[in-house]
């Protein structure tokens, strides 16, 4: 699609795009999203000795490339929350008083989001809620990680080689492509001699905000206080949606983002699910913000 879009400008010439691929404060609350995160995403390999070792005869005196790995991940961010990688933040806008007013306006019940998903602290970048660090500001997080022997029983090895798949979100201004080089640069460099790093850059995409005065953005709160019975919110969302920016940065057209899917979906979980009433509720919104775009 990325490569699609500059050659087909005039096939795809139009005043707006709706994108239905976000999510509801909750089924009785409404919200539209006004922001997505970008991304970059990495795999990591990590390589010692040319084999696996015996770790008896090897161990403690030849680097083992998973504990290399879980140090280098674990210099990515320090106590306090920050990303260490040098130059990360040099884009990142701070949040205005008005971003956090309307923040501020989202019923948010801290006991009952660690209660929904099992955890009992919550744990983020120091001097933000809980709200402002998983929508507005950028997260480093390790999305898999494997190396060794991990069969059944036990077998007494140093591996020769550790991985990990590693994302971080974005926020606006922030390019994913300039964000990838600094984050390789940073591993390499603070890797010790005793390993071989090699990080390879998987995919990634800019972050999003919607204006509040476009008049497809008014369509689409008629369209909720028709379907919902109440106005919805304004809300900026952790997610990303990489194509929405390129439609904004290659085509010149803003994105809509009316999304109806509520936090019980167990989305990228098993047993994701959609509610049939938010479906049927999501038709008649749509319906209403064509009908009211057209106006």
């Amino acid at each position: 699609m990325h490569e699609f879009l500059p050659t087909h400008r005039e096939l795809l010439s139009c005043r707006t795009i709706l994108v239905s691929d976000t999510s509801m404060l909750a089924a009785d609350l409404p919200s539209i999203t006004t922001g997505l995160r970008g991304l970059a995403y990495w795999k990591i390999e990590v390589t010692g000795p040319n084999r696996d070792l015996h770790s008896g005869h090897f161990g403690g005196a030849v680097a083992n490339p998973i504990n290399i790995l879980c140090d280098l991940m674990a210099r990515m961010t320090d106590a306090d929350g920050i990303i260490t990688i040098p130059g990360f933040y040099e884009d990142v806008d701070p949040l205005s008083e008005e971003e956090r007013r309307m923040l501020e306006e989202i019923p948010f019940d801290e006991e009952r989001y660690k209660a929904s998903i099992g955890v009992r602290a919550l744990k983020g970048e120091k001097g933000y809620t809980t709200i402002e660090r998983n929508s507005c500001r950028p997260s480093f997080d390790i999305c898999g990680i494997w190396g060794g022997y991990t069969a059944e029983g036990a077998k007494t090895i140093l591996p020769s080689k550790a991985y990990a798949k590693v994302s971080c979100r974005l926020v606006p201004h922030q390019r994913h492509e300039r964000i990838s080089q600094m984050f390789a640069d940073y591993v390499t460099a603070i890797a010790p001699d005793s390993v071989q790093v090699k990080v390879t850059p998987m995919h990634g995409g800019e972050g999003y905000v919607c204006p509040l005065t476009l008049p497809a953005y008014r369509a689409a709160e008629i369209g909720f206080t028709k379907a919902f019975g109440r106005k919805p919110l304004a809300v900026r969302r952790g997610g990303s949606i990489p194509i929405v920016s390129d439609f904004e940065q290659v085509l010149g057209v803003e994105t809509i983002l009316m999304g109806f899917g509520l936090e019980s979906d167990a989305i990228h979980s098993p047993n994701e699910n959609f509610s049939l009433d938010m479906f049927r509720k999501g038709i008649r919104a749509v319906v209403e913000f064509h009908r009211h775009a057209e106006d």
